[in-house]
């Protein structure tokens, strides 16, 4: 079962971290109601986690069983050639921050389990110690309890998201959380158990959707959930960042899924598609391509306002985004799958 309209959507929530990564100058923050938005789109990452357990049940719904080494393997193939990419791209400009055991956490994908270690090197890759988490306990969870229709996952996944919610706003507003750039900070929002309840349901959120498939056409509303999603961006100061929009952003998801009105019709347009399947490159990439870009520019002496390098930067991440994509993401994820490695 492949749907095309909600792959795009991947590429929007990628393209949001990165606005939110870049420049508070920019013209985007010169607007309250908007600024609040892109100060906040760090729950992107929370939409993938939610999308990649939905995603899983999609894909592997009809199998009896999954087969151990081969998932991994397709999992390894899927995202690790282009972390590694992304991994050396920002050593080009901070190869100070170079060491030995700096590069064993990152290509083992442990770093945010220690933290302190989350945002050495290309930090955007945080999330991927939490995927690795995610693809290690799925074969688990489906050949034991998705596979077998044993119910008490759903009190498990449920019963775990609210714990996860609310010793996250416990533990932001007590003495123990830091802010921002502290080993604290590190913890609650880039630890990988406190993201497993988002992959959970996700997971769940795949399961009812597989079981109650009923196309048509709800335009109305998905649009409606997308702009709840928007106002409580603006309007509602709660934490997100570690699955509390699952609330809305599962609804989102299953309708699009289910829709085959004019929404569905424009996601799925082929040139959208193609951008959400490279959507994983940009956000994997964009901080060292931003770093790169920034020397070129600073080299050459060209001199842009802030809201003029955005688009110049917007430009080449696509572009080189759809080049990781085309000429190193496909071609290794496609070769590493054909090993066989029994």
């Amino acid at each position: 079962m492949k749907i095309s309209q909600i792959t795009f959507t991947r590429f929007l929530a990628a393209i949001a971290i990165v606005i939110s990564h870049f420049n508070k100058d920019m013209f985007v923050y010169k607007t309250d109601y908007i600024s609040n938005i892109f100060l906040k789109a760090n729950v992107g990452v929370s939409y993938f986690f939610i999308l990649s357990g939905f995603i899983m049940i999609v894909a592997y719904h009809k199998k009896e069983k999954i087969d151990y080494i081969e998932y991994y393997k397709n999992r390894f193939a899927r995202i690790y050639p282009l972390y590694v990419v992304g991994l050396l791209l920002y050593l080009v400009t901070r190869y100070s921050n170079f060491s030995i055991i700096n590069v064993f956490l990152y290509l083992f994908g442990l770093q945010s389990w220690i933290p302190g270690k989350a945002m050495i090197l290309n930090f955007p890759g945080w999330s991927i110690s939490v995927e690795f988490l995610f693809y290690l306990i799925f074969p688990v969870l489906y050949n034991y309890f998705y596979s077998k229709k044993n119910k008490s996952i759903w009190v498990a996944g449920i019963v775990l998201w609210i714990i996860t919610q609310v010793f996250s706003h416990l533990y932001e507003a007590s003495p123990s959380y830091k802010g921002p750039h502290t080993e604290s900070h590190e913890f609650l929002y880039y630890f990988p158990l406190m993201h497993v309840s988002e992959f959970l349901v996700g997971n769940l959120a795949g399961l009812f959707f597989v079981n109650n498939f009923k196309q048509k056409n709800y335009d109305i509303p998905v649009i409606l959930v997308f702009a709840s999603v928007m106002l409580s961006l603006i309007f509602v100061p709660l934490f997100y960042h570690n699955g509390l929009m699952a609330v809305l952003f599962i609804p989102l998801i299953l309708l699009i899924s289910w829709n085959n009105g004019l929404v569905t019709k424009i996601l799925a347009l082929k040139p959208l598609e193609y951008l959400g399947e490279a959507s994983y490159a940009v956000y994997i990439t964009h901080i060292p391509i931003l770093y790169i870009l920034r020397e070129i520019l600073k080299r050459q002496n060209y001199k842009f306002d802030i809201n003029s390098v955005f688009w110049i930067y917007l430009a080449v991440l696509i572009i080189t985004s759809m080049l990781f994509y085309q000429f190193i993401e496909k071609p290794l994820r496609d070769y590493l799958k054909k090993l066989n490695l029994r």
